[in-house]
C-alpha cells in the first residue's frame, strides 16, 4: 500500500492534478489499485457544473493513467521518468461520478513495448462501473 506522501516520491503529479489519495496493492509493472475521494472542494466543480456536479470524464481516464503510471514507476523506482499519455481507446462512461464518491482505480498493463506501455483501466463506485477504457502512454527522461 502507498498513501499519499510515497505516490508523490513516484509520480511528478500535484494538486490539483494528483488525482490517486491512496495505492491499495500494487503487482509491480502488471498491476495497481488505487483510490482518489472525491470531494465538493475538487476546484473543478466550481464550472462542471454549476448547480449540478460532476467529475469531468477526462479527469477519471487521467486518474486511471496516474495509477497506470505508478505501476510502471515502482518497477525501476525512478523518480526521473514521466508517463506521457498517447493514446485512449474503447473509452467508455457508465454512470457519473459525483462529490462524496469514492473512485476504486484499477489499471491492468497488457502490453509493453520499450518505453510504450497500454494498459486497462476501470474506474468503480460501490462496486458498479463508472468508466473502462485502454489507455496508452510512453515513458521519457524528464
Amino acid at each position: 500500500m502507498l498513501d499519499i506522501e510515497r505516490i508523490k516520491k513516484v509520480i511528478p503529479h500535484r494538486y490539483p492534478f494528483l488525482l490517486v489519495d491512496k495505492i491499495l496493492e500494487i503487482d509491480e509493472g502488471k498491476k495497481a489499485v488505487g483510490i482518489k475521494n472525491v470531494t465538493i472542494n475538487e476546484p473543478y466543480f466550481l464550472g462542471h457544473f454549476s448547480g449540478y456536479p460532476v467529475m469531468p470524464g477526462v479527469l477519471i481516464v487521467e486518474a486511471l493513467a496516474q495509477v497506470g503510471g505508478i505501476v510502471m514507476s515502482q518497477e525501476d523506482n525512478s523518480n526521473h521518468k514521466i508517463g506521457l499519455l498517447t493514446g485512449i481507446d474503447n473509452c467508455r462512461f457508465r454512470q457519473q461520478v459525483k462529490p462524496g464518491d469514492q473512485l476504486l482505480l484499477t489499471f491492468e498493463v497488457t502490453r509493453v513495448k520499450g518505453q510504450i506501455v497500454k494498459g486497462k483501466g476501470v474506474a468503480m463506485v460501490n462496486n458498479e462501473m463508472v468508466c473502462e477504457t485502454e489507455i496508452m502512454f510512453a515513458f521519457s527522461s524528464i
